[in-house]
Parts: structure tokens; C-alpha cells; sequence
């Protein structure tokens, strides 16, 4: 199993956005995500947090927290646990960043933007503040097949 971190970074009711359009071969080509990456070496969720947050925006987080843990699970025998950030405090100014382009959306606009059917279902229990969760998204191709929260399985 993989194991990656993904932040949403906060500023007012504005959430910073990576829309992946650089990348060859990027199994996010085209869509909105928050940002980070994969662990490296003996990383903690933590550190691959600020590294990758370092790394894509050049911002060095100062206020962040863990709100989940994500489950991928694909068809094809594909697993990956995502450690699911929001960050309220940074320092820094953005850079660009070699994965695509950072844009500042509000939370409404964020809604219409292409991004994985799953990670509407983890963003709205980040914007209710829902207490720690863990989420388990099953997909066959790019089509959502399940979705279970905290055991429970979600009706769509």
C-alpha cells in the first residue's frame, strides 16, 4: 500500500487548489486537487506533509491537522493510504509549482471544478468539521464503486 498525504490550505472561505495539467503520465491529469505527494523514506505523515506543501507551493505550513485517513482501492489490485490535511496557517509566498497551477478558489466555486467523485464526499466532512474519520473509497476505473465511512456504507 502506498501511503501519501493530501492538504487543503485555508485562507478565509478561499481553499488553495493544484489543477494537474503538468505531469506526463498523471493519474490526476486534468483535475483540481489539494496538494501533496508521496512519503519518502522513514517519513511520518507530518513531515511528507510539509516537505510536500514546501516542495509545490514553496508556503512552509505553521497550523495544520489531521482530519482522516483515506483508503484507495482499486479494481486493478491498487492501494494507497492518504493521510487528509487542512492547513490554516502558512508563511511564505507562492511559487509555481511543477505539477500544475495553484489558484486560490472559494469553497463554492470548488464545488464545479473536475475532481474525483470520492473527494466530494471527504471535502464535505472537512467543510461540516466533522471529528476524525476514516473513509474508504473503492473505484473501478474513474468510476466510484464504494464508499464506506467509518464502517458504514454511504449510499449515493
Amino acid at each position: 500500500m502506498l501511503n501519501t498525504t493530501l492538504c487543503y490550505v485555508l485562507r478565509g472561505d478561499e481553499v488553495l487548489m493544484l489543477h494537474r495539467t503538468k505531469k506526463k503520465n498523471d493519474i490526476n491529469q486534468d483535475k483540481w486537487i489539494g496538494i501533496g505527494g508521496k512519503f519518502e523514506g522513514m517519513e511520518s505523515p507530518d513531515e511528507c506533509l510539509l516537505r510536500e506543501a514546501k516542495e509545490e507551493t514553496g508556503l512552509t505550513l505553521t497550523s495544520w491537522r489531521c482530519r482522516g485517513v483515506v483508503t484507495f482501492l482499486t479494481a486493478d489490485g491498487f492501494g494507497e493510504y492518504m493521510y487528509l490535511f487542512t492547513a490554516d496557517g502558512f508563511e511564505g509566498e507562492l511559487t509555481d509549482c511543477p505539477e500544475g497551477e495553484l489558484k486560490w478558489v472559494s469553497r463554492d466555486f470548488l464545488n464545479d471544478l473536475p475532481k474525483w467523485e470520492g473527494d466530494q464526499i471527504f471535502l464535505d466532512l472537512l467543510w461540516q468539521d466533522a471529528p476524525f474519520f476514516l473513509l474508504t473509497l473503492r473505484y473501478d476505473g474513474d468510476r466510484l464503486v464504494e464508499a464506506v465511512l467509518d464502517g458504514k456504507r454511504l449510499q449515493r
